[in-house]
């Protein structure tokens, strides 16, 4: 297990959120865990720059991220297991995810990402907890 500051070592300010996301299932091929929290102005734009991010070493089923100093608001969860350390999420030529991948709310995706409706949270002042499950396209199709 991996416990990783996501924003910053500076003390944590008054009436700010600390998010403690889980990521289950982490594959043992190792890697890195890329984690973006993102605001639903940003959630839709795949380029956009994450409210909070976290990028840390992969650890074997479950893998902690803390993220501090997040200011209060809805939000959604985007991951992946980047097992080959290339900063990029793999996909084959029909566009289905090569790497391990999850949102908040263990949302599935359909031919693409899910809606920010479907990933939503809410972030109160203080410490929350998220936890999400890495899903894979195979599970995905074996489960429709």
């Amino acid at each position: 297990m991996l416990l990783a500051a996501g924003a910053s070592a500076r003390a944590q300010t008054p009436g700010a959120a600390i998010l403690v996301i889980h990521v289950q299932g982490v594959s043992p091929k190792g890697g890195t865990l890329r984690l973006g929290l993102y605001d639903e102005a940003r959630y839709p734009d795949d380029d956009a720059t994450p409210v909070a991010s976290a990028d840390v070493k992969a650890e074997m089923d479950e893998t902690v991220i803390t993220l501090t100093n997040v200011p209060p608001g809805i939000y959604a969860i985007e991951t992946f297991q980047d097992i080959n350390s290339n900063h990029k999420m793999d996909t084959s030529w029909f566009g289905f995810p090569l790497e391990p991948f999850g949102f908040s709310r263990d949302a599935q995706p359909h031919f693409s990402k899910p809606r920010f409706s479907a990933v939503k949270f809410e972030l109160v002042p203080g410490i929350n907890v998220q936890t999400l499950h890495l899903q894979n396209s195979i599970s995905l199709l074996a489960a429709k």
